[in-house]
């Protein structure tokens, strides 16, 4: 009886032991952080008492504001009236699941905050208030990729070429933010679930499919493959390609086919408007593994895009390591497939780049930020992120894209006075890992002699005989149009007569 007696005082000695020390650690070596965690309710009560600054749109339209509520917990409420049309960009302030989005990225901003002082009064007593947050994100462009959409799993990214603005970036499966700011817990909590819900072809609300998901890029990646030729291997550029239905590819007895069975084959100038996919496997064998990968590092590849907003996913190409001993890999990453990834924002930023003289720009969703007064805080100038190639390089794939159009897998979709420069891209894949689908898209910008405009479009998991120039070919000939309207200040039409609602 005294042993137990013992033990038990023991054991109630070791757990009142454990007790101070966790008492320790919150009082002084956690205080600091549970005090300004975004969970702590009483930092959610104060933070929502207050309220933010507004989220503009380019044309000054509101995409977010804080509107006093009559009664309840809190004094003012968060409204989004454009809805799922922006909610992929403004994300929420939630009072349970705290900021996503816009809303996350500028939050110190939009947040009531001491204000710089500017007279001698503000500095012997500093003011507190919000700043409004406006974006490069135009509506009425943004509208159009909605429609063009038309409710189909996808996505769209139209951005400036010469400074990296987004002016359109939309998505489906897409979500409404408004349940997720509501006063009911039951609301937000059932809307949170349902947004995370996957649909069958395994997308869901919540994560963006035009910077958050990759898919691969099919023969978009040509671009890439070809930019690596001009620049490091320009004999490889010029040298003739056998004109081949299939090829054999080492390592493997699975010959490499033309889409179709079609016979192709040239130099890279000959081969990219048809889009051979049979030359450039064999273009990229002689390449290697560290030169197409070094080329596709220098347009953003295996890097996350600087983009201003949280959560922004990094496109993949192997490296040299997992290549140099898999030559199927490599010469199927040559065409953009295998294990090479893109997002929507990444292969808007490759056209951006080629548009650009070879310069990709850091990707931007800011405009400018002003205080209450109107004054101005910040204002975005492009920065360049990375320097693809050469101007030289960037210009004969530029005539090359315009080839495309003219004579090749994109002919016939765009009406020859925008002047468009293109790439289609047919990536086969498997959605069930059963049934063969597709990853169709299309990059393109305009006009080609002085480009205003890059556009990405993207509909995955589409019929095995779909094309990127049967699928994304339309939307992406109404998003130019629509596009280059706005740049001219134009109103932006859904309805030409080459661009229809689809």
């Amino acid at each position: 009886m005294e042993k137990r007696i013992r033990i038990l005082g023991l054991v109630m000695m070791l757990l009142f032991g454990a007790v101070l020390i966790q008492a320790a650690n919150v009082q002084f070596f956690r205080s600091h952080a549970l005090a300004t965690s975004p969970n702590n309710p009483r930092n959610v009560v104060a933070r929502l008492s207050l309220s933010r600054g507004e989220i503009l749109a380019a044309d000054g339209s509101v995409m977010a504001q804080s509107n006093p509520t009559p009664n309840g917990v809190y004094k003012y409420q968060r409204v989004y009236p454009y809805g799922s049309l922006m909610g992929q960009i403004t994300g929420f302030d939630s009072p349970i699941y705290g900021t996503w989005g816009i809303e996350a990225y500028y939050n110190s901003d939009l947040m009531s905050h001491q204000q710089p002082a500017t007279s001698i009064s503000q500095l012997l007593a500093p003011t507190t208030s919000t700043d409004s947050v406006t974006l490069t994100i135009q509506p009425a462009l943004q509208l159009l990729a909605q429609q063009q959409l038309a409710g189909r799993n996808g996505a769209i990214v139209a951005l400036n070429p010469t400074n990296g603005e987004i002016q359109a970036m939309y998505s489906n499966p897409t979500y409404d933010p408004t349940p997720l700011v509501s006063p009911s817990s039951a609301t937000e909590k059932f809307a949170w679930n349902a947004y995370q819900v996957k649909d069958a072809d395994g997308f869901a609300p919540l994560t963006s499919l035009a910077y958050q998901r990759t898919f691969p890029p099919g023969s978009t990646f040509k671009v890439v493959t070809s930019s690596a030729a001009f620049e490091a291997r320009p004999d490889l550029a010029a040298k003739s390609y056998p004109a081949v239905s299939s090829v054999a590819i080492p390592q493997t007895n699975l010959p490499l086919q033309n889409f179709g069975g079609g016979t192709c084959g040239g130099n890279v100038s000959i081969m990219l408007p048809p889009s051979c996919d049979t030359g450039f496997a064999l273009l990229g064998l002689d390449l290697g593994a560290t030169t197409l990968w070094q080329q596709a590092t220098l347009f953003g590849w295996d890097s996350k895009p600087p983009l201003d907003i949280p959560g922004v996913a990094a496109s993949n190409f192997p490296t040299p390591a997992q290549l140099q001993h898999n030559l199927p890999f490599l010469a199927y990453g040559a065409i953009g497939q295998g294990d090479v990834s893109a997002t929507a924002l990444q292969n808007a930023m490759l056209a951006a780049a080629i548009a650009n003289n070879g310069t990709v720009m850091a990707p931007d969703l800011l405009k400018e930020i002003r205080d209450q007064q109107g004054n101005l805080i910040q204002k975005y100038a492009g920065k360049i992120w990375k320097v693809a190639t050469s101007p030289d390089t960037a210009s004969k794939i530029s005539l090359l894209m315009q080839k495309v159009v003219s004579e090749g897998t994109a002919s016939g979709i765009f009406n020859p006075n925008l002047k468009v420069a293109a790439k289609t891209g047919t990536a086969q894949t498997s959605a069930t890992n059963v049934n063969l689908k597709t990853d169709d898209w299309m990059i393109a910008f305009a006009p080609a002699d002085h480009p205003v405009i890059a556009i990405a479009v993207v509909f995955p998991n589409q019929a095995l005989s779909a094309t990127g120039a049967e699928i994304a070919g339309p939307v992406m000939n109404c998003m130019i149009e629509g596009a280059l309207a706005a740049a001219a200040g134009l109103p932006v039409s859904n309805t030409s007569s080459t661009c229809a609602s689809k």
